[in-house]
């Protein structure tokens, strides 16, 4: 949790949620919301078929489900935060609805409306935000480690290889493969702090299917920098994205070595990163579709805590 809005809120106060797309990540989103709920609870889980199976299985929890979409959301002043897991085109329509009727959104697909949170190394500076987008699951898994080391050292670049199983990338994933490029290499750059970052993707189809796995290089400006100081930070960023993402691991200690770059000779940092997913709904191969429900678990909750804060302001 970010120790900025640490509060005296009682643990029984809670904000009403909805999810918005009964697909497979907002299911999962149902499961992790109905886990471990924190100030957050889940007062409709909504879609547009009637006869999906998420819809089915909420309402199998005894939550309210509807089939009507944003309209039915627009028709409940009591939502104050919506999880959006439908589409980049959809979220483009309901993000001006939302902004609108004056509730949050919280934004898992490519449609970027609103500004790009990685929870902890920027979300504190977009609280004010009405929609906030979580860029990709390669950049949630690998721009918080690229953050950490250029806190110790300013980055001349970095970049990111992320390989996950065919089995858990579907048509949209597949679909938009540029979009995750480019929204990625932007992320390193404007989140992670690097001057310069580049971003791919890897579809395994090994069967059993591979967990999440990435591979990050930096890069940094000066040659003088504490390798101990780098590993420390990068050590502390991963306890920090564990505390939601538990699957979330380095698989080794962080590598130095000298290299030839464009910009002459440097040293330079390696990370291997794995996520296994929680297995809330999806299969725990699945940890870059978790590692998104996950952080938007961890905003939804921030953002939660950011409203409860303003109710007990006296007016």
């Amino acid at each position: 949790m970010d120790t900025a809005l640490r509060t005296d809120t009682a643990k029984n106060e809670t904000v009403n949620v909805a999810v918005l797309g009964s697909g497979n990540i907002g299911t999962d989103l149902l499961y992790k919301l109905l886990k471990s709920p924190g100030h957050l609870r889940l007062a409709a889980f909504v879609g547009i078929d009637a006869a999906s199976e998420g819809l089915a299985r909420a309402r199998a929890e005894g939550i309210e489900t509807s089939a009507e979409g944003i309209e039915y959301i627009l028709g409940r002043p009591d939502l104050q935060i919506v999880f959006d897991a439908t589409s980049a085109k959809a979220h483009v329509r309901h993000a001006a609805l939302l902004h609108h009727a004056g509730r949050i959104a919280i934004d898992l697909t490519p449609a970027a409306r609103g500004p790009a949170v990685v929870p902890p190394v920027n979300l504190h500076a977009h609280l004010d935000a009405d929609n906030v987008n979580l860029i990709t699951c390669g950049g949630q898994a690998t721009i918080p480690l690229v953050a950490a080391v250029s806190r110790v050292t300013p980055l001349r670049y970095a970049e990111m290889v992320s390989t996950v199983a065919s089995a858990s990338a579907g048509p949209g994933t597949r679909q938009n493969i540029d979009e995750f490029t480019s929204a990625t290499s932007r992320g390193l750059e404007s989140i992670g702090g690097a001057q310069s970052g580049k971003a791919i993707m890897i579809l395994n189809p090994a069967d059993p299917p591979i967990l999440m796995t990435n591979a990050v290089r930096a890069v940094p400006e000066s040659l003088d920098f504490d390798e101990a100081s780098v590993t420390h930070a990068v050590r502390a960023m991963e306890a920090e994205v564990q505390r939601y993402v538990p699957g979330y691991r380095l698989r080794a200690e962080p590598q130095f070595e000298r290299i030839e770059t464009p910009w002459g000779r440097k040293r330079c940092v390696t990370l291997l990163l794995e996520v296994e997913g929680a297995g809330d709904y999806l299969p725990k191969h699945a940890g870059n579709l978790d590692i998104m429900t996950a952080a938007a678990h961890q905003v939804g909750e921030v953002f939660a805590l950011k409203l409860l804060q303003r109710r007990a302001v006296p007016s």
